[in-house]
């Protein structure tokens, strides 16, 4: 019986072990979880760069801005149900359907870009060495160069250039860089080709809406520091700057950004630390990486930028506090807003005033930066049809 209060004292032991280690892992772990959201994922402040918001009485919509939403609301209302991967795949259908027959008279010519499946518009008289990259939203889920020819064609004429639109890769079949990796790609291809072929660029534009627009941002970056030629301009339109989803206006405009509001809600209801968490598994970056939050980079150097977005939109302060920070490290930048606008008004073009003038702006500020040639310069053009 000598044994007994031995093994007592031994089982007292195990258990008081145990019951210690369990209270040190549920007061310990989320405290851990949240370290390393808070001093890992996050990155830094970013709130300094946050500016003045615009004053005054905003000017009315256009009745077209109404009749928009109500269009918007229908397609929400008969989005596809069903599994995730059906849903998605007939997504992407109804998106490319949204930019089908809508190029006007610009040419489109497919092209495979190293690897990565593209397309030229070519609208009337754009001059093949003056190029630029579009690079599309869509969430980095879906869309593709047809759902976006609305807003390339135009382009296209508004800046006298070849665009070359590339269909990177999208998730989930594929992960988060694998998209830049591909713009990348296209990046490098299009200073040695244009729409009939080998030849160098004269001038070279980067522009990208929404996801794109995150792209844009990235790209010129990467170009910057790994010594490429640098583009003459870029334009982003609505771009996600900041994937630690800390700019004020993610919350603030869940209700006045009728696209992309209804869609993120669901998402908004995740506590910071866990959203940081969830952002950092299902991309494998870091939120604050630059190559995936621009706004967290290093600024300077960087060719003049134009940023277009809403003052209506969830990613009006990733905007503004890309563009504030970017100014403040001598970076030419400047920011340019509509009130009451969807995400990406722009490609509305053929429907919206608001659209109609955002591109006047667009084109007068690549006018600005390099103006086209005259058509008594002196010039060798590439002809659109050799080759």
């Amino acid at each position: 019986m000598n044994w007994i209060i031995p093994l007592a004292l031994l089982l007292a032991a195990f258990w008081t072990a145990v019951i210690v280690s369990w209270m040190v892992t549920v007061v310990l772990l989320p405290v851990a979880i949240w370290a390393v959201a808070r001093f890992y994922l996050r990155g830094d402040d970013l709130s300094r760069y946050d500016g003045e918001r615009p004053g005054g009485e905003p000017p009315p919509p256009s009745d077209a801005h109404f009749e928009t939403v109500e269009l918007l609301q229908r397609m929400g209302e008969n989005a596809p149900k069903g599994p995730r991967r059906q849903r998605l795949k007939r997504l992407r259908e109804a998106m490319d359907q949204m930019g089908e027959g809508r190029a006007g008279d610009a040419e489109i010519r497919a092209v495979d870009v190293a690897g990565v499946p593209g397309e030229w518009v070519l609208a009337p008289g754009a001059d093949p060495s003056r190029r630029l990259l579009y690079l599309h939203g869509g969430a980095f889920v879906m869309g593709s160069p047809m759902s976006h020819r609305p807003i390339t064609a135009r382009l296209s004429e508004i800046a006298g250039a070849s665009v070359l639109a590339v269909d990177y890769r999208l998730m989930p079949e594929h992960k988060r860089l694998d998209c830049l990796a591909d713009c990348q790609t296209a990046y490098r291809w299009i200073i040695d080709h244009g729409p009939a072929g080998a030849a160098p660029v004269a001038t070279l534009f980067v522009a990208g809406d929404s996801a794109g627009g995150n792209l844009t941002l990235a790209l010129i970056a990467w170009a910057r520091d790994v010594g490429l030629r640098r583009a003459d301009a870029a334009v982003a339109l609505s771009p996600a700057t900041d994937a630690t989803l800390s700019s004020p206006s993610i919350l603030e405009n869940l209700d006045s950004d009728h696209m992309l509001g209804p869609m993120f809600r669901p998402f908004a209801k995740l506590p910071k630390t866990l959203a940081l968490w969830f952002g950092w598994l299902t991309t494998g970056v870091r939120p604050c990486d630059p190559r995936v939050s621009p706004a967290h980079g290093n600024l300077d150097n960087l060719p003049p930028t134009l940023v277009h977005a809403s003052e209506a939109e969830l990613l009006i302060d990733d905007a503004r506090r890309y563009v504030n920070k970017a100014r403040a490290a001598g970076s030419p930048a400047e920011l340019e807003t509509w009130h009451h606008v969807l995400h990406v008004w722009h490609i509305f073009e053929d429907r919206l005033p608001e659209a109609q003038a955002a591109f006047e702006r667009i084109g007068v500020f690549l006018e600005s930066v390099a103006p086209r040639r005259s058509s008594g310069e002196s010039s060798t053009p590439q002809s659109l049809d050799a080759g």
